[in-house]
């Protein structure tokens, strides 16, 4: 089963961090990626620039309107995600366990989707 891992945070965190907080961060991290591969494996993941960067396009009148920044504010926003392969929730959810405790956690499954070919 395929899920997307989204790591939410305040983005302060990070910026105000200590250099120790941040190898925490960092092991927390790798000790994730490591769970991961004990029953699975993670197929991509990245670090995501400032929400404060995002474009955001809607088209509630049948028309895109394109807008900056992102969709709400929030005092949490998504940092990062982790694409991953496990056999199950509860392997994911075991896995996520080792992201750092400040982060919400949103595991959600990937899913096919007829006739499309993401590819």
């Amino acid at each position: 089963m395929k899920y997307v891992v989204l790591v939410a945070a305040d983005p302060r965190g990070w910026v105000e961090a200590t250099p120790e907080e941040r190898q925490a961060t960092m092991e927390a991290h790798t000790a994730f990626e490591r769970a991961v591969a004990r029953s699975g494996r993670k197929l991509s993941g990245a670090a995501l620039a400032g929400a404060d960067t995002a474009t955001t396009l809607r088209a509630p009148d049948g028309e895109w309107a394109v807008t900056d920044g992102p969709f709400v504010e929030l005092a949490e926003q998504i940092g990062g995600f982790y694409l991953v392969e496990l056999p199950d929730l509860d392997a994911a959810i075991g896995a996520c366990r080792e992201l750092p405790r400040s982060y919400a956690v949103e595991i959600r499954p990937v899913i096919d989707i007829e006739g499309y070919d993401p590819a």
